[in-house]
């Protein structure tokens, strides 16, 4: 019998990883298959979450994620959670100055939510964590405590690592290049009405 898995990626700890990394060629990811091409022969993916808030920033910066993010819906294979952006007030120490910093809110408890929902409904065997967000650690510490025949393996995006992750989990191991090589979208992606969407000529 093959082990049924789940994998819950967390897009900004992603995106981030590839940005420090400088590979930004890899940003057009099917994200679906880059969960598959993680697993072993012995597993099946039922699942595909992926975690993230759409952007408020420059139009162009947001067409590049609607865009990403639709190629994904497009391809039915993956499921998207959102959570929202939020402005906070910050002071500059040396001038004084004010401004408003949007920071992305809700993706760790929504990982959790659902990490924990799902373990509840028994829809998987192996949980595939990709992220290296810290606040993480209690939602697997509390699967593997509920569910101790149920296993968390969490997969490190590029350039990120946890300590404390990877001490509750019962494996870890970083993306590698290969893994996202082979894990591209096609350059052109149809949707089920016929629109076409093409991979960004640029990514800044």
């Amino acid at each position: 019998m093959s082990e049924r898995v789940i994998a819950y990626i967390d897009g900004f700890n992603l995106y981030f990883g590839l940005k420090e990394k400088g590979w930004k060629r890899f940003y057009w990811l099917d994200l679906a298959l880059l969960a598959a091409n993680l697993l072993k022969p012995w597993q099946q993916l039922v699942d595909v979450r992926y975690f993230t808030a759409r952007i408020s920033g420059p139009a162009d910066k947001q067409k590049r994620q609607n865009v990403f993010l639709e190629a994904n819906e497009a391809l039915g294979k993956c499921k998207m959670h959102f959570g929202k952006y939020q402005e906070d007030l910050y002071q500059c120490r040396k001038c004084g100055a004010s401004y408003m910093v949007p920071h992305e809110k809700m993706t760790d408890v929504n990982i959790a939510v659902n990490l924990l929902e799902d373990a509840f409904l028994d829809t998987f065997d192996t949980a595939l964590l990709v992220s290296a967000d810290s606040d993480l650690t209690p939602p697997v510490t509390r699967v593997k405590t509920l569910f101790p025949r149920k296993h968390v393996v969490v997969v490190f995006p590029p350039a990120r690592s946890s300590k404390e992750l990877a001490h509750v989990a019962d494996a870890c191991f970083p993306i590698g290049r290969r893994n996202l090589e082979r894990s591209m979208l096609p350059s052109e992606v149809v949707k089920p009405d016929g629109v076409v969407l093409r991979a960004p000529a640029t990514w800044v």
